[in-house]
């Protein structure tokens, strides 16, 4: 059996600088741009600020603002490594490089972690909020202060951190209170990991005119609605090695993220050359794609959010008694769903736990028959408990959607057909995706909802999604002892025991449905063939492509031959 002292030794890790294989013996390019329509195509930027806690802050911060840690991409599928690089906030612990570190090392007594702080990384000059300077320990010592204190911080996040101090400024130290299996996810390469340097905090970190990082890239524009636009940092300091060469990077002189909320038109927009790249396409749109745009490249991708309608449990309603929410996962045909809706272009089960974590997943073949017969159309078995939970003749509730996703605005009434014939009606509300949000995170939200949400990580897609008052919990669970189960799980240094533990939990919420689950699609990525060193790949980090985007050229001659 393993021991604390010797899980820690094993996670020490020292960096070293990988390289990117040549793509078919091409050198890298540099120039020209690239718009880009990304996995979050229809949602506009909905935070600048580090401190909001917003999701999706690294997608549209991770081209300025680095962070401690971030995906190898030498490790990458295509420069013959295992890994995808599609997961939503999931690195394999091999998968991990410093970016703002060069390396980290475990102690004990206190129990620690020590980082060596990257020398030579510069902020550039931002006029009105900062000279140029080079980026020290401070800085990460700042942006830790700053988020601990967040208004906005989620519940529990740094509790496991004792204090955090910088003996130089070269040198961070993260005392612990006690082991934490995620130590690394949460503040080194997590959601809320941007590091960010004071003097934007002064100027208004929420004004995308005040933001400035050590990224390979600078903000230069943003349109709500429209597009956010990326110029390169002249002193940024990574380089990648490829085909036995050192570069400097990025190697585009600018990147556009268009915003775009109507399907056919970024369809449209992709077909016709005006996006290089378009990351999530349903599969209704992939065939007439690829006779219309032979020569586009593709890649294919399970998502890496699960799809549901939560039932809260945390209002007066039918939804708090078990039976009416086993009833409504049998009244709902999610078998036909996968065959007629999604084409076969869908897995059955894919949530909580997703395919890709290998080890955390356990597939439903492999689940007790409570949770097995979920996955089973049964609308007789529905009415019978309906009407045991005293619902004979069903009842009627409201559900929340968003317009911003084209699939759940198809769905959805489909579900709700499904749902009328054993006597549930849905009074569907759509809504974009602010006030769609907003309405969650504020417990505004009606007694059904329907999303989908991102798998995180193997741990946090079950302490987010069924945690108590956790923010990412649409239905409202609460459970002290499994409240008390997943914090066992994050003080257990031994993986292949978290591994055990994990299923377990999985299987337990499962059977207690408190969501009807739905299956999970898969999405296309397309681009061009002039978009050099990419495979589809979609994140660095947490839901961050920013050093994946740094990696791309663009082969402006062979644009030109075919007419773009």
């Amino acid at each position: 059996m393993r021991t604390l002292k010797g899980a820690l030794l094993a996670g020490a890790m020292m960096m070293a600088a990988g390289g990117v294989s040549a793509e078919n013996g091409e050198k890298p390019q540099y120039g020209g741009q690239l718009e880009i329509g990304t996995v979050y195509v229809t949602i506009s930027a909905l935070s600048w600020d580090p401190a909001d806690f917003n999701w999706k802050l690294n997608h549209d911060t991770g081209l300025f603002y680095e962070q401690l840690f971030a995906g190898d991409m030498s490790k990458s599928k295509k420069a013959g490594g295992p890994y995808n690089y599609i997961p939503d906030a999931w690195l394999p612990t091999d998968s991990i490089r410093g970016e703002l570190i060069e390396s980290w090392e475990w102690k004990q007594d206190p129990l620690r972690v020590e980082m060596k702080v990257r020398k030579g990384v510069m902020y550039p000059e931002k006029p009105g909020v900062m000279k140029k300077r080079e980026f020290t320990s401070d800085d990460i010592l700042f942006t830790f202060n700053r988020l601990k204190n967040s208004p906005k911080k989620l519940l529990g996040y740094f509790d496991h951190v004792d204090k955090v101090e910088t003996p130089d400024s070269h040198t961070i130290v993260f005392y612990m209170k006690h082991y934490f299996a995620e130590w690394d996810y949460q503040f080194g390469w997590g959601y809320y990991s941007a590091i960010h340097p004071k003097e934007v905090a002064d100027a208004g970190a929420s004004n995308w005119k005040n933001v400035n990082g050590t990224g390979p890239y600078m903000l230069q524009d943003f349109i709500a609605g429209n597009s956010n636009v990326y110029v390169k940092n002249p002193d940024y300091w990574d380089k990648e090695k490829i085909g036995g060469q050192e570069y400097k990077l990025p190697f585009v002189d600018k990147i556009t993220y268009r915003t775009i909320k109507d399907e056919a038109t970024y369809i449209t927009a992709l077909r016709t050359g005006k996006l290089d790249m378009l990351e999530a396409i349903r599969w209704q749109n992939v065939d007439s794609l690829k006779k219309s745009a032979p020569q586009l490249q593709w890649n294919r991708w399970l998502n890496q959010s699960g799809t549901f309608m939560a039932m809260r449990v945390d209002v007066d309603g039918p939804f708090k008694d078990i039976r009416v929410r086993r009833a409504l996962n049998y009244a709902v045909n999610k078998q036909e769903i996968v065959q007629a809706y999604y084409n076969g272009n869908a897995e059955l089960f894919s949530y909580p736990q997703h395919p890709d974590y290998v080890g955390y997943f356990e597939p439903l073949d492999k689940q007790p028959a409570s949770v097995q017969e979920l996955f089973k159309y049964d609308p007789a078995k529905a009415k019978k408990l309906l009407a045991e939970a005293g619902f004979p003749k069903g009842f009627t509730t409201k559900v929340q959607v968003c317009s911003c996703n084209p699939d759940h605005m198809d769905l959805l009434p489909l579900v709700a057909g499904y749902l009328e014939q054993v006597g549930v009606k849905l009074e569907i509300q759509p809504m974009e995706y602010g006030a769609f949000l907003s309405a969650m995170t504020s417990r505004t939200m009606t007694p059904a909802y329907f999303m989908n949400n991102g798998h995180t990580n193997p741990i946090t897609t079950i302490r987010k999604s069924f945690g108590t008052k956790q923010t990412w919990n649409p239905s409202g669970w609460s459970d002290p002892e499994y409240d008390k189960k997943i914090e066992v799980i994050y003080r257990e240094p031994d993986e292949s025991k978290r591994q055990v533990m994990l299923r377990e939990l999985t299987t337990e919420i499962l059977d207690k449905a408190p969501y009807i689950w739905l299956p999970t699609p898969y999405y296309y990525a397309a681009w061009w063939p002039w978009v050099k060193n990419y495979a589809g790949e979609m994140r660095a980090g947490a839901v961050r492509p920013g050093p994946i985007y740094a990696r791309i050229w663009v082969d402006q001659e062979l644009k030109k031959k075919m007419g773009y």
